[in-house]
């Protein structure tokens, strides 16, 4: 077994990404984000908005997701499109988060989510009663994007 040396991170390094990673992720709109808390990892799918390199996604108060958060700005997020053993397309990033609860900030991005998404314009919801959570990335992978998928990126030390 290789000994692997667990390196720091930079979590106020901003990550790029390719174009064709920004294509696959604005042409989605599902992804999965895994958070935890006390060593419990949680993990679930929601609706994102991405813009500028972040990512935004909504939350209930009451979820075991925003609690999670609360207690641990850590989360890792996967937008990922497998259809068989072949040809699969992903992107992974780990990042940190933001709460968004009022202001400015909020109302920008109830609009975004009121114009993307029929379930918020069948539920809404006003300042105060359930967050966004901005989605910061210090890390990411990326496969099945390029034609030849050998140049995986990466700005990953170790997998």
């Amino acid at each position: 077994m290789k000994n692997n040396k667990i390196q720091s991170v930079n979590k106020d390094k901003e990550v790029k990404f390719t174009k064709k990673e920004d294509k696959f992720l604005l042409e989605n709109e599902v992804c999965r984000v895994a958070s935890s808390h006390n060593n419990i990892p949680h993990i679930t799918p929601v609706s994102y908005v991405y813009e500028n390199s972040s990512f935004f996604i909504a939350t209930d108060y009451d979820t075991r997701k925003y609690k999670n958060l609360r207690a641990n700005k850590n989360i890792a997020l996967a937008v990922d499109i497998y259809n068989s053993s072949v040809e699969n397309k992903a992107v992974v990033i780990q990042g940190t988060v933001d709460i968004i609860e009022r202001g400015e900030e909020f109302k920008k991005l109830y609009q975004k989510f009121d114009k993307k998404f029929e379930w918020v314009r069948n539920d809404p919801w006003k300042e105060g009663e359930a967050p966004f959570i901005k989605i910061k990335p210090f890390r990411k992978v990326s496969w099945g994007l390029e034609k030849n998928d050998e140049n995986k990126t990466s700005n990953y030390r170790s997998h």
